[in-house]
């Protein structure tokens, strides 16, 4: 440890306006406090001028590699192809907006090189200026996950100190849908968390739309519980036993020469089913489509370009 070199991996998406102003705010913290470091820059298919502002970067400064997607993978595969580029080295994956506040670094380096500690995550104090929906809508998801898959994860970040050989084990994971936050706590080891303030975006906006965030949330949940599987088959047993009461109910009427009404009831009942039977195959639709995308094999990502020499590209 006392010749470490940190990894920083930052994904990056149409920041072109602010992106050297933010790596510059970094790199200074990281030189300040003396912590030898290279930055991996991941352009996950931009359509500003990212690239180009990332290619200068790398050619102003000899500790920047830049990467470049052939299209827009989403920050998940972004982020797992900045991983993959790390070495031998242990790494911090965070934001390029400085919504994870570099200040905070010397301090998950300390208890990871002092105390040991092979994960130091950076957990939120608050959340920031998100709009009272979107804070109801992340409590909401990180309680449905803690419940479904056991994994406690409100107020969690990707904002996170990875030791190598955590940092290995993630990358011997083969899936292909990832949740990232998700599967650094499920591989384990020896963790601790480090609070932060969300900063306020001073340029910009969350490239984070309410269907990716959705999508996201599909993705977590079914990657890590079989139980929505499980409420199809427990929901099927209730209605078999409730049709087996009904069925015995008209029969005994029935028997006894008693008319049985209840149309509407009837009817009632056949939307009940029905609905619980499109929600169902909507549910095993999805998991079928999970091992579906899985089998094909494709790759996370594809890198189309990269800063070679600090100072070309090709």
């Amino acid at each position: 440890m006392e010749s470490y070199l940190i990894s920083i991996v930052i994904p990056v998406y149409n920041e072109g306006k602010q992106i050297f102003n933010n790596i510059d705010v970094i790199k200074n913290t990281l030189l300040n406090h003396k912590i030898p470091h290279e930055i991996i820059l991941i352009d996950d298919g931009s359509i500003d001028n990212t690239w180009t502002e990332l290619k200068r970067l790398s050619s102003q400064f000899p500790n920047i590699r830049g990467f470049r997607l052939s299209r827009n993978f989403g920050k998940e595969f972004a982020l797992w192809a900045g991983i993959d580029a790390v070495g031998n080295n242990p790494c911090i994956v965070m934001d390029s907006d400085l919504q994870h506040p570099p200040e905070i670094i010397p301090e998950m380096i300390r208890l990871w090189k002092d105390e040991g500690y092979e994960v130091v995550e950076g957990v939120k104090s608050s959340r920031g200026q998100e709009s009272i929906f979107s804070k109801f809508s992340a409590k909401f998801f990180y309680f449905l996950l803690k419940k479904l898959s056991g994994y406690e994860l409100n107020n969690a970040s990707d904002y996170k100190l990875l030791d190598t050989k955590v940092l290995n084990s993630l990358k011997n994971m083969q899936e292909r849908n990832t949740f990232f936050r998700a599967l650094s706590a499920w591989v384990g080891y020896k963790r601790t968390s480090v609070s932060f303030e969300v900063a306020e975006r001073t340029k910009g906006t969350s490239k984070w739309s309410k269907i990716k965030l959705f999508k996201l949330a599909i993705t977590a949940i079914t990657s890590f519980s079989s139980l929505p599987l499980h409420i199809v088959t427990i929901l099927g047993s209730i209605f078999c036993l409730a049709a087996i009461v009904l069925s015995i109910h008209t029969l005994y009427f029935k028997i006894r020469g008693i008319a049985a009404g209840g149309f509407a009831t009837v009817i009632l009942l056949q939307l009940i089913i029905g609905g619980l039977l499109m929600v169902s195959l909507g549910i095993i639709g999805t998991y079928i489509a999970r091992i579906f995308d899985e089998i094909k094999l494709r790759p996370r990502y594809i890198i189309t370009e990269q800063t070679i020499d600090n100072n070309k590209s090709e």
